[in-house]
């Protein structure tokens, strides 16, 4: 037993220490972008001492020997390297340990194909992305109704599809060919349109010059080259390069520390979001959200239209950081998007924002997703970088519920081979991951203080017995709710709703299953382990949480909730 009890402390205080979040002001941190850097670097510095000596000594959790199998049953046959040397043709539809980290794939020219995507579902794609600053409405459409046949046709799975808006986007113009820029050159942006030479280049954006001030930094590309402005004109804004690169056409711009006076939805993402609203998609990433009233506006829209899509706000501006609760109570999730975040904000801020809004969408129960550069190095290499695959473990140990690859995936040349490490990074993560903690915000999350508790006690329930747990949803509520608790089992959420089904595929643990209800409980319930058990996702014999509670009652009073065990 002594020993059982050694091993766990060993294994908690190596790989799972129980560190406490850093919570940061948003408000202070705000204010502290327009100071010297050597000051943000002082201070992040004095949090990183901060974290480290809050650190808790980690918990001793007494086990009996045979409860140690149980624990490490499902993870010991995962041969890490095996998964990795595995040609990508033979990747499996249902891999033996299930991943609970869903993937968000942005479609783009290398893989908006009808074979792509099939293959992409199958290595671990969760979410279709459609960037809609690339592509038209003709394109995209092949896309969602790709994803829908796929849907239509896969018993297993299910792809969710979000439109991720364009936003305003301040880019550079077209140019004839990309242009070589190098150190101490003389580089002019102008807000006439059409230019495009050696040393000047077209802005789309007609209020450039009045947003720009002399010695303002602009970043091309999220810092792949930097420009300082050294005076400016009534239509032109002449700056030095600093940090020289390859200009290429329609190159996203950014000035440090500020965030272009251009409303959050513009007239394109207007007409964008009618497509998705038209296409039913499931959900909007929202670009540049400064404020609730932008989300709130949406929402309103969405009503208006009987559109039951969620919106997932981008914290990647400035502006939004005073403002990240309101923000990211008024929506259903958030993404952290570190490229332009870490463009508008010291780049050493951005670690500390993404462990931020992870933690404040957590305890508001709401999906965050952590976005830009997971693999970036993959999109012209076969392998990643060290770095990146710390930076994939780093965001699923902090609880992101996705992580989403961008030109990975869209337009790199290894995207299976992508999708397939992240796959396989967040599924090592997570096997040292242990589970059950109570979370600070018990009853507060949901506002719905019975429900929560028996989400609570049947998380704690299929911890402490090693099963997976069943639930039965209309809405989607109770399965993500339990997700929000983060069960070391399955959740397997069956729906009679499809757009619930797509619309859980995001969730972090939640396998999302489509099948008719019954008007008898016990029929419905034998048909729900029957599936299971003949897809192998559960083997006969094996015990599984079953959990009725929620908001809309299914085969009992209003009042009543239960949790029972049963064997397949």
């Amino acid at each position: 037993m002594a020993q059982v009890v050694a091993t766990r402390s060993i294994q908690t205080s190596l790989l799972c220490p129980n560190s406490r979040s850093l919570h940061l002001n948003p408000s202070t941190l705000a204010s502290r972008v327009s100071f010297a850097r050597e000051n943000t670097t002082a201070a992040a510095a004095s949090r990183i001492v901060a974290m480290r000596s809050a650190r808790a000594e980690p918990e001793l959790i007494p086990v009996s020997p045979e409860d140690v199998p149980k624990r490490l049953e499902q993870f010991e046959h995962v041969d890490v390297q095996e998964l990795l040397d595995n040609p990508v043709g033979s990747m499996w539809t249902k891999p033996i340990v299930r991943r609970k980290t869903k993937i968000v794939c942005t479609i783009g020219p290398s893989t908006n194909t009808r074979e792509m995507i099939w293959k992409l579902a199958e290595a671990g794609m969760n979410v279709a992305r459609m960037n809609m600053s690339h592509g038209d409405h003709a394109s995209h459409q092949r896309v969602i109704d790709l994803v829908k046949e796929y849907n239509a046709q896969s018993k297993d799975n299910v792809i969710a599809i979000m439109l991720d808006t364009k936003g305003p986007e301040v880019r550079s113009g077209d140019l004839p060919q990309p242009i070589m820029l190098t150190s101490g050159q003389e580089f002019t942006f102008t807000i006439r349109r059409g230019v495009g030479s050696a040393d000047c280049v077209s802005v789309n954006y007609d209020d450039f010059v009045n947003d720009v001030e002399e010695n303002d930094m602009l970043l091309v590309d999220g810092g792949m080259m930097s420009l300082m402005v050294k005076s400016k004109t009534e239509d032109s804004v002449k700056c030095v390069v600093v940090d020289g690169g390859e200009l290429k056409s329609r190159r996203h711009l950014n000035v440090r520390g500020k965030s272009a006076t251009l409303p959050s939805i513009t007239e394109k993402d207007w007409d964008d979001i009618k497509f998705g609203v038209d296409n039913k998609v499931d959900f909007y990433a929202v670009s540049f959200v400064k404020d609730a009233q932008v989300v709130h506006e949406l929402k309103n829209y969405l009503q208006s239209c009987g559109a039951d899509i969620h919106v997932i706000v981008k914290i990647e501006s400035a502006d939004s950081i005073p403002n990240l609760h309101s923000i990211i109570t008024a929506s259903d999730g958030a993404m952290v998007a570190r490229g332009d975040l870490g463009a508008e904000l010291p780049i050493e801020e951005v670690p500390l924002l993404q462990e931020e809004i992870i933690r404040i969408c957590r305890s508001m129960g709401k999906a965050v997703i952590v976005a830009t550069n997971m693999l970036e190095s993959m999109i012209v290499h076969p392998t990643p970088t060290r770095a990146e695959v710390s930076d994939i473990a780093i965001a699923v140990r902090e609880g992101a519920d996705a992580v989403m690859l961008s030109g990975e995936t869209a337009h790199g040349k290894f995207p299976l081979k992508a999708v397939k490490v992240m796959h396989t990074v967040a599924l090592r993560t997570e096997a040292t991951i242990s589970g059950g903690e109570m979370p600070a915000n018990l009853g507060q999350a949901f506002k719905n203080h019975m429900s929560e508790m028996f989400a609570y006690h049947a998380t704690m329930m299929s911890n402490t017995l090693g099963t997976s747990i069943v639930v039965f949803t209309r809405s989607g509520f109770m399965a993500t709710l339990l997700s929000h608790y983060r069960p070391s089992g399955t959740i397997f959420a069956f729906t009679n709703e499809k757009t619930i089904q797509q619309r859980l595929a995001v969730y972090q643990g939640v396998c999302p299953i489509y099948m008719q209800f019954s008007e008898d409980a016990e029929e419905t319930f034998s048909n729900a382990l029957a599936l299971l058990r003949k897809q192998g996702m559960v083997k006969e014999g094996e015990e599984i949480a079953l959990l009725q509670s929620g908001r809309q009652p299914i085969w009992r009073f209003q009042s009543t909730h239960n949790i029972q065990v049963r064997k397949v």
